[in-house]
């Protein structure tokens, strides 16, 4: 594995083979059924004091009945091998507590907003929101909501669409998922970009991406 500083491809991280972990943008995410708010809460302080022996720490939400966790190198900005080496310790503090991993439950969500000139509109997103400009994005500083970003679009009179969502999910589910919204009345606009992401659209053509890490140059 690489030192810790260096950045890991999603390549390099499927070849870490964590069968509870997926890799969700540039995170890691883990879901895992606890029972019981009680186990989860013990489960989250063993990894609270693991994560102090290390100084690396990963973002916790607790809920009735699950817990999950996420790993990033904030001050790289992406994955690394401390990402991976926590992961595995995590995943046998889980076991060890009889908590089950759930990674077909693990999902992330991009708000993408569809402009000509994205220039012209980031900034007022920013403060209608209180949040940050990274570069041509808009991020919220706690990393608890979705990243906006902009889609070059046409320029329109009068536009027909100018939101859609980003679903990023696990490559194993994604089928599953496309099958599900046919299913729902929605239709397949392209599979062209597949399996970096698939186009689809709703009964009165609102139209959304399923992605996955997979066909983007890894």
């Amino acid at each position: 594995m690489a030192d810790e500083k260096t950045l890991l491809g999603a390549s390099d991280v499927e070849e870490a083979v964590l069968a509870d972990w997926r890799i969700v943008f540039d995170v890691l995410h883990a879901r895992f059924e606890t029972g019981d708010f009680a186990t989860g809460l013990a489960l989250v302080n063993r990894i609270g004091e693991k994560a102090e022996e290390v100084q690396h720490h990963p973002d916790l939400d607790l809920t009735y009945p699950t817990l999950d966790v996420r790993l990033t190198s904030h001050d790289v900005g992406g994955i690394t091998s401390r990402d991976i080496d926590m992961a595995r310790t995590i995943s046998a503090l889980a076991a060890e507590a009889g908590a089950a991993a759930r990674p077909d439950q693990v999902w992330g969500l991009e708000l993408s907003l569809d402009t000509p000139d994205h220039a012209e509109i980031r900034d007022f997103w920013a403060a209608l929101l209180d949040w940050e400009v990274d570069e041509d994005e808009v991020v919220a500083p706690d990393g608890n909501h979705p990243t906006i970003w902009f889609q070059e679009s046409d320029d329109h009179e009068t536009p027909h669409q100018r939101w859609h969502l980003d679903v990023r999910v696990p490559p194993e589910v994604v089928d599953a998922r496309i099958e599900a919204a046919l299913e729902a009345g929605g239709t397949l606009v392209s599979d062209d970009a597949a399996p970096a992401y698939w186009v689809l659209a709703d009964a009165q053509g609102n139209q959304a991406c399923l992605t996955t890490w997979q066909g983007r140059g890894e």
